[in-house]
């Protein structure tokens, strides 16, 4: 009888406490839907007095007149910056979250330069489940350490021993270019970003992964897909929940897709470890005769070697996510920086033939490799690509998440709103670029950029922020082209309406770049 009211009491007890929990659960989500209602109408008083694009619905804000089309959305914001140019900035709401688009210098300078506004955007975390923390994506106190471990990994003198692989890169694309000469127009825009996937993993990992020669391997399509996967998520607020987006087939095509490129990533550094470890031991062994054929260095290398101020090394998940973000962040960049500069050249043959007097200056009639004191002499090239950053920057919008209120052109902006710095709209201020749509690298000439505003030209981000890989970039497009352009002449009908631009992480030409090949001398 004892254990039968033991019992009962028990289950009292058990069902007394689950019922509590339940209580104790659902006053904790009540709590923190009020503070999240309290914040929002916080922010929502503290901004109501900076300008908006039209009027803002509570909770939904602006999102439901927001195009879902990539292209039209990009259109739409770009309408918006040149409706509202004269405005210091603009906001907008997408749902309970404030944006502010920042396209004039002296307001995006602010953020910039900032040591404490160095969070980037809440769309950022959308690039974790691949790029882990790397230095695209940590923020505070990891990042400042990373950066300073791998700052002096991109100097020039390191960077000068990837020079080879661009050459080599570059040569297999101009060979294969070779067979698209007075055969009317095609579309460059795939072989050039092939070019740069190989250029960039040969770099990164040390791995030459043939894409120019086998564009169909799995690596090469998964990088692709996951790029579109993940813009497509940041626009979608229901695949932004990890357990709803599993229950999408595209989150599940998702998940696979990041087995695919860890375990790639993560086999490759296996196997640099282990051709680190067999080198050690012949040499310790004294059998330097016997040492496995010597690899390339690569960015993998200088990972492996590198260390904080306290001697400790990077675990092997902190090297991949640097390989990766490596990976990630320098090939479309740079393929759309070569791609849009080859559309302007073959749109502005007097600014093309600039440059071809530049490159026999330097090379002659000589198809030798680029070396870096040839990318030193190539200063009108350099203002060419500078000009083309400026019309067609590679990220067209990026974007940080306030830590903290601060004030931007007199207007008191809440913490948690997303300052979104748009270059595309930034580099085209009549106020220090005249004629803004028209090309002209002259613009770049040391004394055309005297008394320019700093932040009124940032392809790169500025500030603490900036991008590390900016040299490698540079050095990369000058090289490939200077290969391009030595050999062919280039032409382009396309109009600017006619590209279909579209502002996804990169700014891309939905329809191609076309362009038309000639020999070279033979143009001439």
């Amino acid at each position: 009888m004892m254990w039968l009211w033991l019992g009962l009491v028990g289950q009292k007890l058990l069902l007394w406490g689950a019922a509590s929990a339940v209580s104790v659960a659902g006053a904790t989500l009540l709590l923190n839907i009020l503070q999240m209602v309290a914040s929002y109408a916080r922010k929502w008083q503290q901004m109501r007095p900076i300008p908006s694009v039209v009027r803002a619905y509570p909770l939904v804000g602006h999102a439901l007149l927001m195009k879902p089309n990539s292209t039209d959305f990009f259109q739409q914001i770009i309408e918006y910056t040149e409706e509202f140019r004269p405005l210091p900035i603009i906001k907008l709401w997408i749902g309970p979250v404030p944006l502010v688009a920042l396209y004039k210098a002296e307001n995006v300078e602010v953020i910039l330069t900032s040591s404490k506004q160095i969070d980037k955007s809440y769309m950022y975390k959308f690039l974790q489940p691949w790029l882990g923390l790397g230095l695209l994506t940590s923020t505070g106190n990891k990042w400042r350490s990373r950066r300073k471990m791998l700052t002096p990994t991109f100097h020039f003198t390191i960077l000068e021993d990837f020079l080879d692989v661009m050459n080599e890169q570059a040569n297999i694309l101009v060979d294969k270019l070779e067979s698209h000469v007075n055969q009317g127009v095609f579309n460059c825009f795939f072989h050039i970003t092939l070019c740069a996937l190989d250029i960039i993993c040969e770099t990164a990992m040390g791995k030459n992964i043939g894409a120019q020669s086998n564009d169909d391997s799995e690596y090469v399509r998964t990088v692709y897909r996951m790029s579109e996967m993940i813009y497509r998520r940041i626009k979608m607020p229901w695949f932004w929940f990890d357990l709803s987006y599993l229950i999408f087939k595209e989150g599940r095509e998702h998940r696979r897709g990041l087995k695919i490129l860890h375990t790639f990533t993560n086999n490759v550094i296996a196997e640099r470890i282990n051709d680190m470890n067999a080198e050690e031991d012949y040499k310790s062994a004294g059998r330097v005769s016997e040492t496995p054929k010597s690899k390339r260095k690569a960015f993998l290398d200088l990972l492996l070697s590198v260390t904080d101020e306290d001697g400790n090394r990077l675990s092997h998940e902190d090297i991949r996510e640097e390989v990766d973000t490596f990976m990630f962040e320098g090939h479309d960049t740079t393929a759309a920086a070569i791609n849009w500069s080859l559309y302007l050249l073959g749109s502005y043959p007097e600014v093309q033939r600039k440059v071809d007097k530049e490159l026999d200056d330097v090379f002659g009639r000589s198809l030798r490799p680029v070396t870096l004191e040839d990318l030193k002499k190539l200063k009108y090239l350099d203002c060419v690509i500078k000009e083309t950053l400026r019309i067609f920057p590679s990220v067209p919008l990026f974007a940080r998440s306030l830590n903290e209120d601060c004030e931007v052109a007199g207007y008191k902006i809440a913490k948690g709103t997303e300052a979104v710095i748009i270059p595309y709209a930034l580099h085209r201020d009549p106020k220090h670029f005249p004629d803004p749509e028209e090309f002209r690298p002259e613009r770049f000439f040391p004394e055309n950029s005297q008394g320019r505003h700093p932040y009124a030209y940032v392809p790169f981000s500025a500030g603490p922020r900036n991008c590390i890989g900016q040299k490698f970039a540079v050095m990369e497009e000058k090289t490939v082209l200077a290969c391009i352009l030595r050999r062919f002449w280039v032409e382009s009908n396309q109009k600017r309406e006619e590209l279909g631009l579209s502002g996804d992480l990169i700014l891309r030409p939905n329809n191609g770049i076309w362009i038309k090949l000639k020999k070279r001398h033979e143009e001439l």
